[in-house]
């Protein structure tokens, strides 16, 4: 019998390299399976439920092949497992929620005993095993804060039902109790959710590594790799900690961590961050730094602690609270008191009001709607490759009006790359480049790795250099087929012919730096280098503007030449050069007398006074650098600066759903509770629209999870 199983995609198996491989090269070789299809959210399996050997899958749940498989296994064991089997199991899954469920149903059955007069006894005895099982969260935390001398929401419910209990309104306080337990059960199942969505970042670090000791390959847990231990690191396999190549090439997904969809080409030299995924190469790499040391371990560690930092309107709720609890008890009695001395009221119509307008008044959805939100928020900043340190930045982004770009390192990638190569006396532009790389193939700062980079990527080959010689401050001179060369800066260009003078100056306007390559002293050509705009400046300049933050400015100290063609290349219209740190500052402060709230974005360390004294501080590109995680308020994990649109407009949508939130508590408590105290409304009516509401928010605000942009693909490749 085939079945067909489609589940969606965990955020760690949404890499395609490396489900595809599993899917193919492991799933399909297994004995049943008869179709397996990924597509961008989704998994899908068609198996044969009689020839499918669940022991082979887990084997390879066991090996640890892919996440996706856990939830494969379990899903086709409850296929395998009779209907009683699957109750069992869903109840040991969700405990909490069966107990409430099942109070549930003893409300509805004490409730018919009393109405028929079947066994009324019976009846009320089940409504009160109802309450003690709907109860068992929230009756403990009631008596925990009655031990603080602490009024709340789960003492305000308390009270309503034995309020309504002791003028015999049984079923309503069973009813109450239900009610708020099953929101209760349902708050805690889905902000599980979103915990869970940060929880997963933990499990995307393998918890073994192998080790060499010498030429021995040696299994052991990552916490006892200590840094300049060398670990191998096999095909696809997940990167245990924080490593620097020794051997080997690859491709590494860093999706995990920084948020680009396209796998970044690795050599020998370069690190990598644990939990990122290695392509098809074999590395031999050297531990940087002990596993709770590593990029991911801090990544937990600050998201964790953003849970704890709350948005202004979750402080404005929380202290408000603190009073709107003993008012809502003092308004309660005088329900009770003072009705019935001044119409007539029966008292005991007066306290079923004063229970109705009680339970109504209660602000649940009040207190939980505004940290959902945030908590969801921040989660999905994290799936996004970027940590929110708490609900007050995410808060803040929303209301920023103005942005300063840090230039080199932010926009541009931070290192020369060649532009241009002018050549004189009939010299081809390849032909310059051989000769200057191969001067310049032995030395190590950023220029001369620009060029032999360059001569690297046409697949030059690079001729024999005698004679070598390295001038500090000014180049490098050799001897090539018997002629010496010589590449590097110049002091002046006055013999030269005017032409070459001519070009020299007009690359220098254009903001380059200029490296000349002489043959016997004489200028054969001149290569222009400049830092290069990153691929997702200009489209995230023009995104940042689409969503109305004006003006988007560029801060730098370089020379304004070098700022000004950058800017014309981003769509920057404003730029400030020649900046001291403390001239950023004075920048900050103005833009935030002529716009409003500013967000500054820079690398986080030598732009921290900047970032702290903005409105919002951003660190860019910061994966494994802990001194930009701990300057900023906002940290993108990698080099894509779309992903900080996507943060702005999270925060955009985060504060609609505050908002909203704000809406339904505020309108439900706003109309129901007077209507109950009028007597309007019965208790029941109050309690199913009380609890309602606090189920409606938390959903709404798990609608942050979701991403409106699922698909749209990471802009930049740049190394990390």
């Amino acid at each position: 019998m085939v079945k067909h199983l489609e589940i969606p995609l965990p955020p760690e198996c949404q890499s395609p390299r490396s489900c595809d491989r599993c899917c193919e090269d492991k799933l399909g070789e297994l004995a049943g399976v008869r179709r397996i299809q990924r597509q961008s959210t989704t998994f899908i399996l068609d198996y044969d439920q009689h020839q499918i050997d669940l022991s082979q899958w887990q084997d390879l749940k066991r090996l640890g092949v892919c996440p996706l498989l856990e939830t494969l296994v379990q899903q086709m064991s409850q296929t395998r497992r009779g209907f009683f089997d699957r109750i069992i199991s869903w109840v040991s899954a969700y405990p909490e929620l069966f107990l409430v469920l099942l109070s549930g149903l003893l409300v509805l059955t004490g409730w018919a005993m009393r109405l028929t007069d079947v066994s009324p006894g019976i009846g009320l005895g089940l409504l009160g095993v109802s309450g003690v099982l709907s109860s068992t969260r929230t009756f403990p935390q009631a008596v925990e804060a009655l031990k603080q001398f602490r009024l709340d929401v789960d003492v305000l419910m308390f009270v309503a039902a034995i309020g309504a209990a002791s003028i015999g309104h049984y079923e309503e306080g069973a009813f109450l109790l239900f009610l708020f337990g099953l929101g209760s059960a349902g708050e805690h199942l889905a902000l599980g959710r979103a915990r869970r969505a940060i929880e997963s970042l933990t499990r995307l670090a393998p918890q073994t590594a192998i080790r060499l000791d010498q030429q021995t390959e040696t299994p052991v847990p990552v916490e006892e790799l200590q840094p300049g231990d060398r670990i191998l690191i096999r095909p696809f396999d997940r990167i245990p900690v924080d490593a620097r190549i020794l051997v080997g090439q690859t491709e590494i997904d860093q999706s995990s961590i920084t948020g680009e969809s396209v796998p970044v080409a690795k050599k020998t030299g370069d690190d990598i961050l644990s939990g990122t995924l290695n392509g098809e190469g074999r590395l031999i790499a050297e531990v940087l730094r002990p596993v709770q040391e590593s990029t991911l371990a801090r990544i937990v560690k600050l998201v964790e602690e953003a849970q704890s930092q709350k948005s202004t309107t979750q402080r404005l709720t929380d202290r408000m609270e603190s009073y709107y609890v003993p008012i809502i008890l003092i308004l309660t009695v005088l329900l009770i008191v003072l009705v019935p001395l001044l119409t007539g009221l029966r008292w005991s119509e007066a306290f079923y009001n004063a229970m109705a307008f009680l339970t109504a008044a209660s602000p649940c959805a009040l207190a939980i709607g505004t940290p959902a939100a945030v908590l969801c928020g921040v989660a999905k900043a994290a799936r996004l490759g970027v940590l929110v340190k708490g609900g007050a930045h995410l808060d803040a982004l929303a209301w920023v009006r103005a942005v300063a770009l840090d230039k080199t390192g932010t926009v541009t990638l931070g290192r020369p790359v060649i532009d241009s190569i002018l050549t004189f006396d009939d010299m081809q532009p390849s032909v310059a480049l051989v000769q200057a790389a191969a001067l310049e193939q032995h030395a190590n700062h950023p220029i001369a790795s620009a060029i032999v980079q360059a001569a690297q990527k046409q697949s030059l080959s690079l001729p024999d250099v005698s004679g070598l010689t390295q001038h500090a401050g000014r180049g490098v001179t050799g001897v090539i087929n018997g002629t010496r060369w010589f590449v590097g800066k110049i002091h002046t260009t006055d013999s030269w012919p005017a032409h070459i003078r001519q070009a020299y100056q007009q690359l220098r306007d254009q903001g380059m730096i200029v490296v000349v390559l002489t043959k016997e002293d004489q200028p054969i050509a001149l290569l222009g280098l400049k830092d290069q705009p990153r691929e997702s400046s200009a489209l995230a300049v023009r995104q940042l503007r689409e969503l109305g933050l004006d003006p988007i400015v560029m801060l730098t100290g370089d020379h304004p030449a070098v700022a000004s063609s950058v800017a014309r290349e981003i769509g920057v219209s404003t730029f400030y050069a020649d900046l001291m740190p403390e001239q950023k500052w004075q920048i900050i402060d103005q833009l935030r007398q002529q716009a409003g709230p500013v967000a500054m974005v820079g690398d986080g360390v030598n732009d921290a006074p900047a970032l702290a004294h903005a409105d919002v501080g951003i660190a860019m590109g910061a994966a494994g650098t802990q001194a930009a995680m701990e300057t900023a308020d906002v940290v993108l994990m990698g080099h894509d600066l779309t992903r900080l649109v996507d943060v702005f407009k999270l925060s955009v949508r985060a504060r609609r759903i505050i908002a909203q939130n704000l809406v339904i508590a505020l309108g439900v408590i706003g109309i129901v509770a007077p209507l109950s105290a009028l007597g309007y409304t019965s208790l029941g009516m109050a309690v199913f629209l009380h609890e309602g509401s606090t189920v409606l928010v938390v959903l709404n605000a798990l609608r942050l999870l979701r991403d409106p942009n699922r698909d749209r693909p990471s802009v930049a490749h740049d190394s990390l």
